[in-house]
């Protein structure tokens, strides 16, 4: 009868993480576009400036890598402030059930990469499209 209920609590945990990896996919997700959104209404703000930098001789290398270090920089700000919620939820978690959760250094260090890539892939369509900007029709823009 014990090993029946553990099966339950086991399928019932299984449950509970598959949700939570559900979600946290979904999130990736959602903060993808989000910070593609940004970057491509920042290009569009810029473009005068982007146009006047590549007047001037500034390579479509540095106005992509500019442009993939903003977003990269967005994408770590958002994963801090969210790895801050999940650490002020693991002490409540904590305190509330009487033994102690954690997370470990390692989740922590895959957190922020993961940050970083999604940051970085979700810059590359609108850096790219700075980049490749006309300087003469930029400048005109506004």
């Amino acid at each position: 009868q014990i090993s029946v209920l553990a099966d339950q609590v086991s399928s019932i945990f299984d449950s509970i993480n598959l949700g939570g990896w559900a979600i946290g996919i979904l999130s990736l997700i959602v903060g993808a576009f989000g910070i593609s959104n940004i970057m491509f209404v920042t290009v569009k703000e810029r473009t005068s400036i982007i146009g006047l930098k590549k007047a001037i001789g500034a390579k479509r290398r540095s106005i992509l890598s500019e442009f993939l270090l903003e977003a990269a920089i967005i994408s770590i700000l958002g994963g801090l402030i969210g790895l801050l919620l999940v650490y002020l939820l693991t002490l409540i978690l904590s305190s509330l059930i009487g033994f102690p959760v954690f997370i470990s250094a390692s989740i922590l260090l895959l957190a922020i990469t993961i940050c970083v890539v999604i940051g970085v892939a979700s810059g590359i369509i609108p850096a790219y499209s700075a980049a490749k900007l006309d300087p003469v029709v930029a400048i005109r823009s506004k």
